[in-house]
C-alpha cells in the first residue's frame, strides 16, 4: 500500500497533468504555409538510412527564424550527424517535437519556451548540406498509441511517431 500512495500515485499524477496540458500547434518555419512542405513525405520510403521519412520538411529561406510548434522544455541542443543542428522539446502530452538541419539555434537545453518562440534558423546542416534550406519536423509520442501502428515498412513505431503534417489541418 505504501508503494502505491508514495510512489505510483505521484507518477500517475504527473503522466495525467502532461496528458492534459493544451497543446498549440504552430508551423515552426515563421511565415510558412502548408504550401511549403509535401503532405504525402511522412513515412515515405524508401528514404536514405533511416528507411521511412518520421516527419516533414519545410522549406524556406536560410536564416528564416524556426519557432517552437509548442510550448515546453527543451531537452536537448547541439549537433547529430544526420540531423545537423537540433532542437528538441518536450511538450503537452508527453510528446517530443525535434527540430533538425537548422542553421542555428537561439535557445538551451533548460530552457522553457511558448508555441512561436524562435528557437533558431532555417539551414542546411547535417546530412542536409548542399539540399534547399528546410527543418525535419518530427513529433515522438512518449507514450504508445497502438492503434495507429500499421504493417507498413517499420509501421510498429507509427504508435510512437506522429504525422506532423495532421497538426496543422
Amino acid at each position: 500500500m505504501k508503494f502505491f500512495k508514495f510512489i505510483f500515485l505521484p507518477i500517475l499524477t504527473v503522466i495525467m497533468i502532461g496528458m492534459l496540458m493544451s497543446d498549440e500547434k504552430v508551423i515552426p518555419v515563421e511565415g510558412a504555409t502548408h504550401n511549403d512542405w509535401n503532405h504525402n513525405t511522412f513515412w515515405y520510403e524508401p528514404w536514405g538510412s533511416s528507411i521511412v521519412h518520421k516527419g516533414i520538411d519545410i522549406f524556406g529561406k536560410k536564416g528564416t527564424p524556426t519557432l517552437s510548434s509548442t510550448k515546453g522544455f527543451v531537452i536537448y541542443t547541439g549537433t547529430l550527424s544526420k540531423g545537423g543542428n537540433v532542437v528538441v522539446i518536450l511538450g503537452p502530452k508527453w510528446r517530443v517535437h525535434y527540430y533538425a538541419h537548422m542553421d542555428s539555434y537561439t535557445v538551451a537545453s533548460g530552457n522553457f519556451v511558448t508555441a512561436g518562440a524562435v528557437i533558431g534558423s532555417l539551414g542546411d546542416s547535417g546530412n542536409a548540406q548542399g539540399k534547399q534550406p528546410h527543418i525535419h519536423y518530427s513529433v515522438v509520442s512518449l507514450i504508445p498509441i497502438p492503434w495507429l501502428a500499421t504493417a507498413e515498412t517499420q509501421g510498429w513505431k507509427k504508435m510512437f511517431f506522429l504525422n506532423p503534417h495532421s497538426r496543422f489541418i
